[in-house]
């Protein structure tokens, strides 16, 4: 017999601090009231079972956070714009944890659980969950700009706006609990004899069935292909992979799970680019994790999420697959991708990268992937959207942040994640031609459906990226060794003359390589003196972060009275190495000064991924 009395005392009671622990974990106000409603309408229709309960609202708890991380819809910098400056500065400084370190820090202050009983909501060893929690209220004093001794006070004071808000009365609350239960009852009457006629199926098709995830403490993926031995336990654990909960601010509406498997089937290939099944064709196990937002409507962006990892035999070979998978992304041979934006990631385990590469074959399609190692397990969290938008960064890096989190207490991890935070930085060595422009780095030409091709680097006997103007030989004395390539569009179809091309020299001495930079400059300042057809514009240009300076000119050739050839030339230097790149535009196919200007910079960036001399 279920007692009105009894389940209305609980919601006055509980209401107003499960309402703060769900704006608290969202930051939307909006989602926290529903999920509180539906947190105490599922209570009631299990009332006999939760009312034995020695804490109720240890029961209620998880189903509210459930229901409001799922419900959350808007992102962190689009909160109520009623709320006052303290409070959103809290919701911002909540923001900059990961999903785990934010369970930890509100289970116990506001929950007031210790870490000991929270471990098991949050999945953790209590020794982990501890260390999250004493982590995570360091890094929220610190972004909130608060002393410590103040985390507590300042946590429950998001309380204060939510103390004007009018919940549902608990008889409202027990009618939707009621006929939800009628509901489920006549579904389940509807169902049993669906079941009873299938009952002869399930049990021989169970009894030679087998899943795609090996057990429940366990996943590998037996085969000459695939990795461990067909005997292997290795533990590598479905519940160490994110959930839906820690993705629902990757995209505009509730990214789903579909499917989660050890990657023994199919092709194997889940990411942009991925040349093979497995980094690590040693790796003692495999698992991968789909998620999908359901059919979007009109104007709304479809965004797929996917997460693959690999736990090899040791962390010298995770290191070697780390940077295998990263090596995928600087290839993509044969396809219109462009890969954006590089960048380190620092506090996401041993090691950490964010790469943003777009994939302009339509329908254009923008990626968002982090790779990150902790001990000898790599995970890569790859995020796709249907349009050309820059993505936000900030809410995926948090959510590489949770994977390690959710990884470094499994078998064989190691550093968990503090606040992942990125660095601009090169990006990853290409498979061939390192230190030199990969066809991932070039621009989509408009009007022109067609990939990028390089040829093989060969020493530089002549230099194809020069014009007349700068003259630019890297041959001769002073120069150690050199190398150059060219770039086209074979299927294109385009005049002969089109191209872009890059040579780099790398000379005896950083003063030689000045020396040769300077010489080139004073070639360039004087072209339209030497050559009356020629006119030389030039837009050096100084960037921001990790990058030197960029030469660059736009050189125009006047062949006839009415015809005119361009040539857009820059010239980089890092150290003792130099590289030119030169692009030869045709009437179709043509790119402007600010695109012309990344390329630049992208090359003195590759650079760096020159071996040393």
């Amino acid at each position: 017999m279920r007692d009105p009395g009894q389940f209305d005392a609980f919601y006055a009671d509980a209401r107003q601090r499960l309402l703060l622990q769900a704006f608290a974990l969202t930051g939307d106000l909006g989602a926290a009231k529903r999920a509180v409603r539906d947190g105490f309408v599922a209570a009631w229709h299990h009332w006999h079972k939760v009312s034995r309960q020695d804490d109720p609202e240890a029961w209620v708890r998880p189903v509210v956070w459930q229901h409001a991380q799922r419900r959350h819809t808007a992102h962190f910098w689009r909160r109520e714009g009623s709320l006052a400056a303290e409070h959103r500065a809290t919701l911002d400084a909540l923001d900059e944890l990961t999903a785990i370190q934010r369970r930890a820090l509100l289970l116990r202050v506001l929950a007031g659980l210790d870490s000991d009983v929270f471990c098991h909501e949050i999945g953790l060893t209590e020794a982990s969950a501890a260390r999250q929690q004493r982590l995570a209220a360091a890094q929220f004093a610190i972004h909130r700009d608060v002393d410590p001794a103040q985390v507590d006070a300042t946590l429950r004071d998001l309380g204060t706006p939510l103390e004007v808000l009018r919940l549902p009365r608990a008889s409202i609350i027990r009618r939707s609990g009621t006929a939800r239960r009628r509901a489920h009852t006549s579904l389940g009457v509807a169902m049993a004899g669906v079941v009873t006629v299938g009952a002869g199926f399930a049990v021989s098709h169970d009894a030679t069935a087998s899943s795609s995830i090996a057990g429940p403490r366990g996943a590998s993926a037996p085969g000459l292909d695939g990795p461990g031995a067909p005997d292997a336990v290795v533990h590598l654990d479905p519940a160490d992979l994110l959930s839906g909960s820690d993705v629902t601010r990757l995209a505009a509406r509730a990214l789903d799970e579909t499917g989660t498997g050890n990657n023994t089937d199919g092709t194997g290939l889940n990411l942009p680019c991925q040349t093979r099944r497995y980094a690590d064709p040693k790796a003692l196990a495999a698992l991968v994790r789909h998620f999908q937002t359901p059919v979007a409507a009109k104007k709304q962006v479809a965004t797929g999420l996917v997460q693959v990892v690999e736990r090899s035999a040791d962390a010298h070979a995770a290191t070697t697959a780390y940077a295998a998978t990263l090596v995928w992304f600087s290839d993509c041979a044969g396809k219109r991708m462009q890969l954006l934006d590089s960048y380190a990631l620092t506090g996401a385990g041993d090691q950490g990268a964010l790469l943003v590469v777009r994939d302009w074959a339509k329908p254009v399609k923008t990626w968002t992937i982090g790779v990150a190692r902790t001990g000898s397990i790599v995970t890569t969290l790859a995020r796709t959207a249907a349009d050309d938008r820059r993505p936000e960064l900030k809410p995926f890096q948090a959510a590489v942040g949770t994977a390690v989190d959710r990884l470094c207490s499994a078998d064989g991890g190691d550093t968990c994640a503090t606040t992942p935070r990125r660095v601009a930085g090169p990006p990853p060595p290409g498979p061939s031609a390192r230190g030199m422009l990969q066809a991932v780095d070039l621009p989509p030409i408009k009007g022109v459906p067609h990939a990028w091709v390089g040829t093989t680097p060969r020493a530089a006997t002549t230099n194809p990226a020069a014009t007349t103007c700068d003259g630019a030989s890297f041959t001769g004395g002073g120069i150690a060794s050199s190398s150059t390539r060219t770039f086209l569009m074979p299927q294109a179809k385009l005049p002969a003359q089109f191209g872009l091309s890059e040579t780099i020299g790398r000379f005896s001495s950083v003063t030689r390589a000045k020396s040769f930079l300077d010489g080139v400059e004073k070639r360039m300042r004087t072209c339209e003196d030497r050559d009356l057809s020629a006119t030389v514009d030039e837009f050096r240009h100084e960037p921001k972060g990790p990058v030197g300076a960029v030469h660059a000119w736009r050189v125009t050739i006047q062949v006839s009275e009415h015809r005119s050839v361009d040539f857009w030339v820059s010239l980089v230097r890092r150290g003792a190495v130099v590289a030119e790149v030169g692009f030869v535009p045709v009437p179709k196919a043509k790119i402007d000064q600010p695109t012309f200007r990344a390329l630049a910079e992208r090359a003195l960036l590759r650079l760096e991924n020159l071996p040393p001399a």
